[in-house]
């Protein structure tokens, strides 16, 4: 009877644990992952300023970021604005107007904060690569190829242009991203534009090829890494199914010189830049993200531009923010992403 009753009353709080056990921890919150690939986790992300203005001017539009010399968080707008953010809270500390030598808008895709404080800003509409000081005066203007002007001028489209800008081998060549094809080449391939610094001024250097997964993608942003290569942006939009967005690892150290190229048909003797998928973004946990129209991602919008603003055990902080064009079903949203290369 002991035995019996020994067994019983094990067997019981066996099953009581057991009950427990799958009552308790099951009905507990699972951990959310942060994972959106092997090599990509997003931390968190942020609409803090979704929809609002600062001294008159409306807060969005945004194309490009950079990290300013004090840690800020410089922001550049397509509507010819450069707002300076705390880069803990995003609020807006100061926003300078920008023109060109007419006083008329720029739309305004690039951004690079040279060693000196300056900044330089694409306009997609020429194209042009223009030096502005801190206060938003022009101090110079680059040179652009023949070919990468907008038609009748070249073979490039408005509105199709430079539209990310970058600073390579510890600010010695600067790089521009051509968004789409020029006239002439095969679809999905595009141009990368590089200077190379001398006595001061930027002249122009080698070009390169990179092929985009398809010809509805564009690519909105680049940022060069200390040892050469690239971080990439391909970005597209399918109406009524939402935005595209990947982020690529790309080299172009042994990529072809494109510049005596005409026409780039994907020929033999051209080699690419080569490129590595690090993450679609539609693979990314929502986080309880809202989207205001149809996407494959409620996480997603338009992202356009993007920053490295740090390194963290190991993986790059990368900074994205969406362009909300200023529409009412678009948000303008920011994503801290890990990214390890």
């Amino acid at each position: 009877m002991q035995l019996r009753t020994v067994l019983a009353t094990t067997t019981a709080a066996l099953a009581a644990a057991a009950c427990l056990a799958a009552t308790g921890p099951a009905q507990a919150a699972a951990p959310v992952s942060h994972a959106c690939s092997p090599s990509v986790s997003l931390d968190r992300f942020s609409d803090a300023l979704d929809k609002t203005t600062y001294d008159g001017t409306f807060v969005g539009n945004f194309s490009a970021l950079a990290v300013d010399g004090d840690g800020s968080l410089a922001a550049l707008s397509d509507r010819s604005s450069l707002f300076s953010l705390d880069a803990k809270t995003l609020a807006p500390k100061s926003v300078v107007p920008l023109v060109d030598e007419k006083g008329a808008a720029l739309d305004s895709e690039g951004l690079v904060i040279d060693r000196d404080g300056t900044r330089l800003i694409t306009s997609e509409t020429e194209p042009s690569i223009r030096r502005y000081s801190t206060d938003g005066k022009i101090l110079d203007r680059l040179p652009v190829p023949a070919s990468l002007q907008v038609a009748p001028a070249g073979r490039a489209t408005s509105n199709q242009t430079f539209e990310g800008l970058t600073l390579m081998n510890g600010g010695r060549t600067l790089l521009a991203s051509m968004e789409y094809a020029l006239s002439g080449d095969t679809a999905g391939i595009v141009r990368f534009q590089t200077w190379r610094r001398h006595h001061g001024r930027f002249e122009l250097a080698a070009q390169y090829a990179y092929r985009t997964d398809a010809a509805f993608l564009g690519v909105p942003e680049v940022q060069a890494l200390p040892d050469g290569r690239l971080l990439v942006l391909e970005r597209g939009f399918t109406s009524g199914v939402g935005n595209t967005v990947r982020l690529y690892l790309a080299d172009p150290r042994h990529a072809t010189d494109t510049s005596g190229v005409e026409n780039l048909t994907g020929q033999s003797g051209v080699r690419l830049i080569k490129k590595t998928l690090l993450t679609d973004i539609a693979s990314c946990p929502t986080l309880g993200a809202t989207a205001k129209q149809p996407q494959p991602n409620p996480l997603l919008d338009n992202i356009e531009g993007m920053a490295v603003t740090g390194v963290s055990k190991g993986r790059l902080e990368v900074l994205l923010v969406s362009d909300d064009n200023q529409n009412a079903v678009q948000t303008t949203r920011f994503y801290y992403l890990r990214v390890r290369v």
